[in-house]
């Protein structure tokens, strides 16, 4: 009953609640290679990736032949940066599935992008990494070095909060980007521990230039703060408002709808929107979370962020850090 638990609260969405039930579940039947594994979905999805590679490494010691675990795992290596371990893992799993068209896929688009990492250039920064593919896009990098520099000072004294370690960042084509990250058509970039940015067209524009980096290494800086836990309204929300300090796009955007979701409804995952619904969410995410900052401060946002990584429930940390319930900062004007 617990194993069930756990994995209908992932399919809610629910990871900490599965986390908890696999935990549960473990302590009953610890020789179980499916709780491990289910534990390591649970610690993934909260980005918790050395709890999550241990479960997972485990669950593969007690049943060698469980490949959701190897295919999980892969994952989570990949997530680390360690393409090469995701890559080695995935190959054994196409043996295991050789049916599986999504799984070839995967590992298909996975050599792809090792294939490109390795014949990129490097420039290095002060707080940033940033991967390039030719010389002709090395005045990019540069530009982009200078632009997110200038980010990183402006946004890390909204939280005086700082990353404990340096951003890599990798620009790539618009196909080359699609491809890799699987973002939707609507995404100008991607933050999966790596900023990820198409640098053809639009962004060869300056202004379009720092405002997508910002809000990539806004998104970097909250991840540091909180890996787990954070509502996307919130999470989107405060990038959109760091990336520039003109909202009046989200007001015009606000004012042609008729109704606004709620931030609860808004608190799962924009990835599935359409173009213009996504808009709604991010303007409504951008307005509301400036709100947030107006009235608490960026140190008690930073606070309540910490708070969600370690695991405190939202609406309870949100009162702490906030100094009032969230219903009540839902239902003011």
């Amino acid at each position: 009953m617990l194993e069930q638990d756990g994995w209908n609260a992932i399919k809610a969405g629910r990871a900490q609640v599965a986390a908890d039930a696999f935990k549960a579940a473990i302590a009953l039947d610890p020789k179980n290679a499916r709780l491990y594994f289910g534990a390591g979905v649970a610690a993934y999805l909260q980005r918790r990736d050395a709890d999550a590679k241990a479960s997972l490494e485990q669950a593969l010691q007690l049943d060698p032949k469980l490949t959701d675990a190897r295919a999980q795992l892969a994952h989570v290596l990949r997530r680390q940066q360690d393409f090469q371990g995701a890559i080695n893992l995935y190959e054994v799993v196409v043996t295991e599935v050789p049916g599986d068209a999504g799984a070839r896929d995967t590992l298909d688009r996975w050599q792809r992008e090792l294939d490109l990492h390795e014949r990129m250039r490097l420039a290095v920064g002060d707080h940033f990494t940033v991967s390039f593919e030719g010389r002709e896009d090395a005045d990019m990098a540069a530009k982009a070095l200078e632009s997110l520099d200038l980010a990183f000072w402006r946004i890390t004294d909204v939280f005086g909060a700082f990353p404990q370690r340096s951003i890599p960042v990798v620009l790539y084509s618009g196909e080359q980007f699609r491809d890799i990250t699987r973002s939707p058509s609507w995404a100008a970039a991607a933050y999966d521990g790596t900023i990820r940015v198409p640098m053809r067209g639009a962004l060869e524009k300056g202004e379009e230039l720092d405002r997508v980096l910002a809000h990539e290494f806004a998104h970097a800086l909250i991840r540091s703060l909180a890996t787990r836990n954070i509502p996307t309204w919130l999470n989107e929300g405060l990038a959109s408002v760091l990336e520039s300090e003109d909202l009046g796009w989200a007001e015009r955007r606000l004012a042609k709808v008729s109704s606004v979701p709620s931030l609860r409804v808004l608190a799962g995952p924009f990835g599935r929107l359409s173009g213009a619904d996504a808009q709604v969410a991010y303007a409504a995410s951008a307005l509301a979370a400036r709100r947030l900052l107006d009235e608490a401060g960026g140190a008690a946002v930073a606070n309540l962020l910490r708070d969600l990584g370690e695991g405190v429930d939202f609406e309870a940390a949100f009162l702490h850090r906030i100094q009032r319930s969230f219903s009540d900062f839902l239902a003011a004007p």
